[in-house]
This record gives structure tokens, sequence and C-alpha cells, in this order.
């Protein structure tokens, strides 16, 4: 349960934090360690799905094919990525940690090997399905383990840093991949990158612990399909769970279409920079990431109340500069036009962590992983919508970057919608937790 300090900027119906349980999670060296070789898997995860962002330009030349085939690489990614979430939080609530992401480590290895050496686009896009299905396992196992190695209370900051580690998978094949790319050719490129999920597989196996000694979980009796469909029904009645979603839904897309795909085009076709330049605000969309979240992560672990307007901020800074962008007169955005987008586009990923910390204190223990799933479904499918109708619409209108991007505001009013009406419902029952909570906390035996 996320336990930030109450603070200024609370908006009306907005509730006090929740308080820490008796007796949590302990931290330290022992813990940092564990959780790092976890992040470290979900490091290379990032690195082998945002590979394609810079290999964009030369996927469609390899495997000769249009815009909207080579939005297929991300769509099905991500689709399979969607797909996965119940069921890998399901798995991560019944088998643990480190089980999930051993699994997870496999598959998207032999995704990016396969991709390295796929002669077709059938085998490449078949190769991508089953990256994004080991990508799937690691965010979520991630954050399972951080709530079993670290207290309550640092809750929002371990996520932050989590998405930070993320963001610098982001920045290494936007940085170092996309050299390897152009400098020993595609194949030599992606099979060596796949060496990196060999290495932390290793780590994983010999280092990785799902909890703390003494902290153990009570174990879960298997009751087939009607625990599945209890921990499903239950997690999506909480009203967090739910705006969790619809935060996630609404925040993360923009940027995650922009560095997975068709950033690098848009950059280069539409704005007429050169690939070199390109490829140098991409990298701040990735810094800008980074920061943020340092940032995000420190003021909700301060201030509680802090959690819906910066969502709510980074998605109407984003609408705002998109637009702008989108609709300037000339032929192309000025270069400090360009900056600002993509530094308000490393808001993003940052913001959409916040959904997590709306799902943390609806749901007990057990079903955290469950809910992370739920929750975590909703920025890859707006994400897998929006590479859809972008790919869909350049095709159609012949390359109009303009009305392609337009369909990010549809998403976007679509999310804050269910934001606003959810709100108020989450908020209330957050508050009945906490009473409830301190109720049992004083009548807890000395």
């Amino acid at each position: 349960m996320s336990t930030a300090e109450p603070g200024g900027g609370a908006l009306p119906g907005d509730p006090p934090p929740v308080p820490e349980r008796p007796g949590g999670t302990p931290s330290g060296r022992r813990a940092i360690a564990v959780w790092g070789i976890g992040v470290s898997v979900y490091f290379v995860a990032v690195i082998f799905r945002t590979s394609l962002g810079v290999a964009g330009l030369d996927a469609a030349d390899r495997f000769h094919v249009n815009a909207s085939a080579l939005s297929t690489f991300s769509i099905l990614q991500l689709l399979v990525y969607a797909g996965m979430q119940i069921p890998v939080g399901l798995l991560v609530d019944r088998l643990g940690t480190k089980r999930v992401l051993g699994i997870g480590v496999v598959l998207f290895t032999a995704g990016q090997l396969g991709f390295a050496f796929s002669p077709s686009y059938g085998m490449a896009l078949a190769s991508r399905a089953l990256l994004g299905c080991g990508d799937a396992m690691t965010f979520i196992s991630v954050l399972r383990l951080g709530t079993r190695w670290f207290p309550a209370r640092r809750g929002p900051m371990v996520a932050q840093l989590a998405g930070l580690a993320g963001m610098a998978g982001n920045l290494v094949s936007t940085l170092v991949l996309a050299r390897l790319l152009h400098g020993i050719g595609w194949t030599a490129a992606f099979a060596g990158s796949a060496l990196a999920g060999v290495v932390v597989f290793v780590l994983l196996l010999l280092f990785l612990k799902d909890h703390p000694e003494g902290h153990e979980p009570e174990p879960l009796p298997h009751q087939g399909a009607a625990y599945v469909r209890r921990q499903i029904a239950t997690s999506w009645r909480e009203p967090g769970t739910r705006l969790g979603l619809w935060v996630h839904f609404t925040t993360q897309f923009p940027a995650m279409v922009f560095l997975l795909l068709w950033g690098m085009p848009f950059l280069v076709e539409a704005q007429g920079l050169s690939r070199a330049t390109a490829g140098t605000l991409l990298t701040l969309v990735v810094l800008s990431n980074m920061a943020v979240g340092l940032v995000y992560g420190q003021v909700i672990a301060r201030h509680h109340a802090a959690r819906l307007p910066l969502a709510l901020g980074t998605v109407g800074g984003t609408a705002a500069l998109w637009a702008t962008t989108l609709a300037y007169p000339a032929e192309h955005a000025p270069m400090w036009l360009l900056v600002v987008l993509c530094t308000v586009l490393g808001a993003c990923g940052p913001a959409s962590m916040i959904g997590f910390d709306f799902a943390r204190p609806a749901n007990p223990p057990e079903r955290q992983g469950t809910a992370s799933g739920i929750t975590n479904m909703g920025g890859f499918v707006a994400s897998m919508t929006t590479l859809f109708a972008v790919g869909v619409l350049l095709d159609a209108t012949g390359d109009d970057y303009g009305v392609a991007f337009s369909s990010v505001f549809v998403l976007q009013a679509l999310g804050v919608t269910q934001i606003l009406r959810l709100r108020k419902r989450a908020a209330l029952r957050e508050r009945e937790r906490l009473v409830a909570s301190r109720v049992e906390t004083v009548h807890v035996p000395v």
C-alpha cells in the first residue's frame, strides 16, 4: 500500500495517504542488490523492445514494406504484451518473481535473436511477437519484487526508479544499438545485443530471491479457474485499479509511439532533419524521462495528493505541444519547438507510473500482480491503437504526419474522460481502506 505523507496541492476528494502496515518489509544493501538484478532484466527487455525504434527505416528497406506493414511489427509486439498482462499478473501472484522473470528472459532473448536472422517479413513478425511475450513478464515482476524487498512508503520512488531503468535501456538502444546497426550491420547488431539476455539470465538464476528471509507470503491454495476469475474480478471491481489503468492509458502512449516507431520517421521525413539530429532529439526524450521520473517520484512520495494533478498536467502539456507542433504555419517546425516537444514527451513515462500508485493501495499484497497487470495494459493498448492509426493514416493521406498524429488527441480525450469519471469513487474507496487500516492497527496486540 502506498504510504506517502500528506502535503500541499490537494484537490477536493483526494484521499489522505495510506499508512504502512506494522512489520513492513525491510530494506538495505541486500534489497538493493536483489532488486537491482530484477531491474537489470527489465533494462535489457526495454533495449530489445525499443530496438525497432532506431531501426524502423532500415526494417522497411530490409523487408520491403510500407508504413502500415512497418507499424505491424510494433503493433503485434504490443498486442502480445498487452494481452499477456493479466495472465502474467496471475502468474506472478502464483509462481513468484524469479520463475516468471526467468521465463521472460528466455523468451525475449530468443525473440531478439530470431529477429537478427529473420530472412522474411513473416519470420520477423513472429520474432517480435516472441519478444513481446517475454517483455510482458518483466515489469510487473519488478514491481512485485519492489513490494517484497522495500517498505511500502518507498513504493512510489521504487516504481519510478524501475521506470528510470527502463528509460536507460531506451537510451542504450538509441545511442549504442543505432550506431552498431549502421556500423556492423543488421544481423551482427541484433544478434550481439541478444548476449545481454544471456548475462542477466545467469545473474537471475544465481542471485535473485523472491523475498527476504522471514517475509515469505502465505501460500495460496490452488483453485484453478475459480481462483483466476476471482483475482481478476476482485481487482477490477476496485475503482483504484480502473483509475490506474486509465491514468496509464492516457499518459504513456504519446512518448511510447514516438520512441517505439514513429519518432524517427516524423523527424526525418516530416521535419527534414538528418538521422543524427533526429537521434539526438529521441535521446532528449529519454533523458527528460529520466530526470522527470526522479522528480515525480519524490513529489508523490511526499505529497500523495499530487498524483492526479501531475498526471493530468502531463496530458495537458503533451496535447498542447503536439497541437502547436502539428499546426505550425511553416513547412517545418523550428528546432526550439521540437526540443520543447521532446522534453515534454519525456514526462509521459513517469506520469504513467502514477497509475500504479492508484492501483497499489486499492489491492492487498496477494492481488498486487493481477492489479498491476490490469493497470499496465492501459498504456500499451493505447500505444498499439495509435501505432496502427498513424500507419493507416500515413498511407491513406500520402504521408501527412499532421493528420496521422492527430489521432493522439482522440485517445487523450477518451482517457481524461474516464479519469475524471472514476476519480471520486477511487478517492472514497481509498479513504475507506485508510480508516479500516487504522482500526486494524489499533487492535494489533502488543
